[in-house]
């Protein structure tokens, strides 16, 4: 099981997730929606218990779902190593009862399940350890 950081570093992984947010804006603005959940994926979920990081990269994955019209284009594109993670805050989406995100993230979902099977979402279910 991972070690959860210091709130001391809680600082400092707002930080790179502040980066990361850019980094995504900037490649929202050049049209590449995959890349930019791609980004957001990476690293995530941050290994804190800090409910203000959480929320913080939260944020960010909500941005790039968002921006995401061919779904079917993005699993074309999305490496498998990224499902777990993704149907994780899929949940999360689904969890804020906001209906624009809960249609985008149903959508998603089903594709999801269609690619990676129902073990990807009992592994999302499953894993407290590493909640999002």
């Amino acid at each position: 099981m991972a070690e959860f950081v210091e709130a001391d570093n809680a600082e400092a992984i707002i930080a790179r997730i502040e980066h990361k947010s850019q980094k995504i804006e900037s490649l929202l603005k050049r049209s590449k929606p995959v890349e930019a959940l791609k980004t957001a994926l990476e690293g995530s979920p941050p290994n804190t218990g800090d409910e203000r990081c959480k929320s913080a990269n939260w944020i960010v994955v909500h941005r790039a779902l968002m921006a995401i019209k061919d779904v079917d284009g993005m699993f074309s594109s999305l490496d498998p190593e990224y499902y777990d993670i993704l149907m994780k805050y899929l949940y999360r989406g689904l969890s804020t009862g906001d209906r624009p995100t809960c249609d985008q993230c149903l959508r998603i979902h089903e594709k999801l399940t269609e690619r990676a099977g129902l073990g990807c979402i009992l592994r999302a279910l499953a894993d407290i350890a590493n909640t999002v």
